[in-house]
Parts: C-alpha cells; structure tokens; sequence
C-alpha cells in the first residue's frame, strides 16, 4: 500500500481494539477502490475517549469507528448526533466536518437491514411480526431500525425484562416485552426471529431456544459471526428457514462511513466476505 502525504486518514477506536475487523474491512475497499487513504487501529482507554475524539480534526483524520466500550460514552465528547443516533443511544461512526466538528451516527441498524436483503427487503417486513433476543446496544439498534421500516408487532425477549422495557418505552410502537422463558412461546406467525445476544459466540454458553413453532418460512438471522454458522442458524437451515448470518451486518454497516470519510460508495461483495473470512491468512 502506498500512502502519500496527501492521504486520507481514518480509524477505530477501541479497548482493547485488536479484535476489531474494521481495519481489514476498510483498508480492502481503499486497496480495491485505489484511494490514497488508510484506515488505522487505535487502542483508546476509557478514560481517554473524550480528548482523542476532540483531537481528530487538529490530526487531520475525516472520521473513527467506534466499538466496545466507547458507543454511548462517545455521545458526550462530540458536537452533534444523527436523527438515527439519538433514538439508538448510540454512535458507531464519527466524521469530521470540513469546518472541524464531529458529527456521531450510528450504522449498525442500516447494515441489518442490507444484510438482511439477502433474504428479504425491508417492504416485505411491513406489518409482519419479528422477534428479537436481547435487550443491549445492538438489540436497540435493530429494533430501531425495523420500527423505521415500520413492521408489525415486534417481541423483545431478554433474561432482564425491565432491560428490555427500557428499550420498548424509549422507541415506542407496537414493542412487547417478553420473559425469556417464554421465547419459544411467541415464535408462531413470525416473519422474522434475530439473536443479538452473545449467546452461541465462540466461547460462549448456547442458544437454547426451541423452533417447533416457527413457521417454515420465517428468516433466522444472527449478528455473531464467530463462528459464522452459529447453532441457531444451523437448527434454522436443517428446518428450512432461510437464514442470516452476522458478517453481512458488519460488512453493510461500515459503507456509510466509507463513504463519508473517502467519498466512495463501497460494495458488498463475495471476494470481500472471503478476504475477511480469511482473516488469519497474509
């Protein structure tokens, strides 16, 4: 990779940040789209966030991504927060204004909702029913997102259900909390049944949840993607449903920042699924 003096610069910032595939993800769409730019990772402590965003623009970056821990902490040190944003409660992307201010958004429910055209697009969920486990920072942002897309009745089903009506009281709608025992109860005349727990992530308990009731032709999409055939995906697929797996939402959800911080539009691609997939390679 050559990078000029005139290169644009973006990151991720995280604690810790080795884990994070952004830098892969965005530095083949500057490699395949021959954009003098890079896409750098940054370890930044908690305790730290706040000056480290206030000096991207003094360091000439056009943008970060942001991962755990730093999504809602984030919200405090920047000047603005998308429409989006501000009903997630959450930022995952921050780009860098030509006059210096940092505006937050948050990607992660539109990346569902691409990752999820493999299957389905978001008119065919309109006034269907969905069922979503968990209750966090993801949870909320999906729901957000299909309540944008304007499904039916949506079941939010979490260990913690006061958890859960936190987020049901904040979006409002037709959102009905439900005890986690009860989540295979509430399966029939689905359209749509996502996981956003951690549950079934490598080094993680299992899903435990039984399908008997869930209609042949619901779609079963999980936001883990290590491993990428999570059990629940495999119960799914053995039963028929068409299925999604959590790559795809990773992939869809860093287009808007690349776009913002490189002015390209990038693609999805199956050459670029492998090149993440295979990570581990050179």
């Amino acid at each position: 990779m050559n990078i000029s003096g005139k290169a644009k610069v973006a990151g991720v910032f995280g604690w810790p940040v080795e884990h994070s595939l952004s830098p892969r993800l965005h530095n083949y769409w500057l490699k395949e789209y021959k954009i003098d730019g890079v896409f750098i990772p940054l370890a930044v402590e908690p305790d730290n966030l706040h000056r480290a965003i206030r000096s991207l623009p003094a360091l000439g970056f056009a943008g970060v991504n942001l991962t755990v821990p730093h999504k809602e902490m984030a919200i405090s040190a920047v000047d603005r927060i998308s429409e989006n944003a501000a009903r997630v409660g959450a930022i995952n992307t921050l780009v860098i204004s030509k006059d210096g201010s940092i505006e937050g958004k948050n990607t992660d429910g539109f990346g569902f909702i691409e990752a999820l055209g493999a299957c389905a697009s978001a008119d065919d969920l309109k006034g269907e029913t969905v069922v979503v486990l968990g209750a966090g920072g993801a949870s909320r942002a999906i729901t957000a997102a299909l309540r944008e897309h304007e499904v039916g009745k949506i079941y939010l089903v979490n260990r913690t259900r006061e958890r859960a009506q936190r987020i049901a009281d904040d979006l409002g709608g037709e959102i009905i909390t439900v005890d986690w025992k009860e989540r295979a109860d509430v399966l029939s005349d689905v359209k749509l049944l996502v996981n956003t727990t951690l549950l079934g992530m490598v080094g993680q308990p299992k899903l435990e949840i039984n399908l008997d009731a869930l209609p042949a032709s619901a779609i079963v999409s999980d936001i883990i993607y290590s491993p990428l055939m999570t059990g629940l995906l495999k119960g799914a697929a053995r039963r028929g449903n068409p299925v999604v797996d959590g790559l795809g939402m990773l992939l869809h959800q860093g287009r808007p920042g690349f776009h913002s911080w490189f002015g390209q539009e990038p693609v999805v691609t199956e050459g670029l699924r492998t090149h993440i997939l295979n990570r581990g390679a050179n």
